[in-house]
């Protein structure tokens, strides 16, 4: 076999040319650093707004006035303008002519859309990291799904969604192709936040054994089930949804308390 460029050592990370890469504990979505002008108001802002629609505390449709914020953060409409522009880049959000801000409420057939789109690409992907497969790079995937089960232990389900999202990067990283992992990490961005939005309040984090029954034919060398798997497993996100359901009324203030 030939020799493979060095893995870098177990981390959830995406290439420099990703577009977009999940939440991480900044509450920022985006590979880049911070672009120029960004101040740590505008970060809190995004975060807090992030970490609200992820618990569900922010249900979809609701309206994100710059008022409330500017009054909330104590803050200028024109930094409140830009923490929402930077939510509305990372698909968290849109802005609705003649209705300002909103948190992002995909329509069903939106959602389906978006899943389908992602089950074409990660059919792809799947080959590609068993071909690339190394000693190496099945550790980092088992270090994400180690990750991934003690934001389970914690009960945290934010951080559980963010990470189980970022494992599927991590696949589309170790893949190789640089273009199917920009087009990845949008889709998976988007995913996280139709699950973080439409499913079941309240329901329990159930612990998935899907990552690691996918490794571990990754492993073997078994592509066809283990596409097969991956399909499976993203059929099953979908099917629990409660799409199209109406959003309730709910308190900005109430909301984003606490971050």
């Amino acid at each position: 076999m030939a020799s493979k460029r060095p893995v870098k050592s177990p981390s959830v990370s995406s290439t420099n040319n990703a577009k977009v890469k999940i939440a991480a504990n900044t509450g920022r979505t985006g590979s880049e650093p911070p672009k120029r002008g960004t101040t740590a108001v505008d970060l809190r802002i995004h975060k807090a707004v992030f970490n609200a629609v992820m618990s569900q505390r922010l249900p979809p449709g609701t309206r994100l006035g710059e008022a409330e914020f500017s009054e909330l953060y104590q803050v200028s409409r024109t930094t409140v303008r830009k923490a929402l522009q930077r939510l509305a880049h990372d698909h968290i959000i849109e802005l609705r002519p003649n209705r300002g801000a909103v948190v992002a409420s995909p329509t069903p057939e939106e959602a389906r859309q978006i899943f389908a789109a992602r089950s074409a690409i990660e059919r792809e992907i799947v080959p590609m990291v068993i071909r690339n497969a190394t000693p190496a790079s099945l550790d980092r995937l088992r270090a994400a799904i180690e990750a991934e089960h003690q934001a389970l232990q914690d009960g945290d389900r934010t951080n559980w969604i963010r990470l189980g999202g970022e494992f599927h990067i991590l696949l589309a990283e170790l893949a190789g192709n640089q273009v199917l992992l920009r087009f990845l990490t949008e889709l998976v961005l988007r995913c996280s936040l139709i699950i973080a939005l439409y499913e079941t309040p309240g329901a329990p984090m159930c612990e998935d054994d899907g990552h690691k029954q996918l490794v571990a034919l990754i492993k073997k060398g078994k592509a066809t089930e283990a596409t097969a798997l991956m399909e499976q497993h993203l059929h099953e996100i979908v099917a629990r949804l409660r799409l199209g359901e109406p959003g309730k009324k709910v308190s900005l203030a109430e909301a984003l308390s606490g971050y």
